[in-house]
């Protein structure tokens, strides 16, 4: 055997030991290594029609549209939000009845631990939370942030808020990152709601914020 062919046969033959080890995830909380079985679980809790009924009961039909992110609205975005992205677009699916837009939903992927989390946010007319549905969860911890006692918290939310751990979002022990993510991938979808279709409705948060600094005086006297 000559020096190349060995050589590639001792590469050929480390690879699924190397593949193995750099598939092994510590995690700082349990203290061990992920299981395989930890690191291959994906608990399915809704599939996106399914969570799409939740999101618009009432809707006489749901269409899907696709936004596009420029570099420069991308950008704008992350500043906005506070944290990079590498998706350049997004599905976007609106609940309409008659002429009347009920609200709108983005499905998000965020991180969460180790593994990205899949979940359904719905947004209203008027730019606030009004649902959030985990779909896939693929951790070994944290699937609690599925649970309406915990997501609830979202509803009512707009893009005004922090949405944020220790500012308007009361964590869940042992579940941090999770709530995080989550947190992050909401507040993501506020802001693309806000730029790409209330703002050019004239009700985005320019036009609240606008409002808001008015103040309360005014607002008695009707300006």
């Amino acid at each position: 055997m000559t020096t190349r062919l060995f050589c590639s046969f001792i590469a050929l033959s480390l690879m699924p030991a190397l593949a193995f080890s750099a598939e092994r995830i510590w995690d700082s909380d349990l203290k061990r290594f992920l299981t395989d079985q930890e690191m291959t679980m994906a608990e399915v809790y809704l599939k996106e029609d399914e969570s799409l009924k939740l999101m618009f009961p009432k809707s006489e039909h749901i269409r899907k549209e696709i936004i596009k992110l420029s570099p420069e609205k991308k950008t704008q975005i992350e500043e906005r939000i506070g944290w990079k992205f590498p998706e350049e677009s997004f599905e976007v699916y609106i609940g309409q009845t008659g002429p009347q837009i009920d609200g709108y939903a983005l499905v998000q992927n965020t991180i969460g631990k180790h593994k990205p989390m899949t979940y359904m946010v719905g947004v209203d007319s008027k730019g606030l939370v009004s649902d959030v549905e985990l779909l896939v969860f693929r951790e070994a911890r944290g699937s609690e942030i599925r649970q309406k006692r915990f997501n609830a918290q979202y509803e009512g939310k707009s893009v005004l808020d922090p949405v944020r751990i220790n500012k308007d979002i009361i964590n869940i022990s042992g579940a941090t990152m999770s709530v995080r993510s989550m947190s992050a991938g909401i507040k993501r979808v506020l802001v693309l709601v806000d730029e790409f279709y209330l703002k050019p409705a004239g009700i985005g948060s320019d036009t609240l914020a606008a409002k808001k600094d008015k103040g309360f005086l005014p607002s008695i006297f009707g300006n």
